[in-house]
């Protein structure tokens, strides 16, 4: 009887501002060995063409990670990884597919302690980079009384 050996599939998510491009070091190194690697750009990073002034919820920012476990074989698994922000990611896809993740990898990640789907995720999703000085410019196109909808790092 021939045992088969299940091929360890990694999907690598990016930090705020990213997009898949910054894995390209890591992908080249774990497909060299013969892994699967999947760098996804999500909704109006990379070379997404989405415009993220439109992007309006955390849900729809996350589609392209969501389609992607969505689609996967009944029986495939995943070892996701997340770097700073995709830690959000990560767990908003972990609470959805639990099933599907057989490890999560946060690097040097954001961790909600109860994912980003509480009151308290939503009421404390506008981080204070004040001690940075002016480092960023946030858009809030749910309102200023609302968390950002989209973030950009200034030179």
């Amino acid at each position: 009887m021939s045992e088969t050996t299940e091929k360890l599939y990694f999907v690598v998510v990016h930090v705020f501002g990213h997009g898949a491009w910054c894995w390209y070091k890591i992908r080249s190194l774990l497909e060299a060995t013969d892994y699967k690697v999947s760098c996804i750009d999500l909704k109006g990073s990379g070379m997404d063409p989405s415009d993220p002034s439109i992007i309006f919820s955390f849900q729809d920012y996350n589609k392209p990670l969501i389609d992607l476990l969505s689609n996967l074989p009944h029986n495939e698994k995943v070892i996701l990884v997340g770097h700073s922000a995709g830690g959000m990611s990560l767990t908003y896809a972990i609470h959805r597919f639990s099933k599907k993740i057989r490890m999560a990898i946060y690097v040097a990640a954001t961790m909600l302690k109860h994912g980003f789907v509480t009151p308290q995720d939503y009421e404390h999703g506008d981080p204070d980079l004040s001690i940075y000085g002016d480092v960023c410019k946030m858009t809030y196109g749910l309102g200023a009384d609302q968390p950002p909808t989209s973030m950009i790092i200034k030179e």
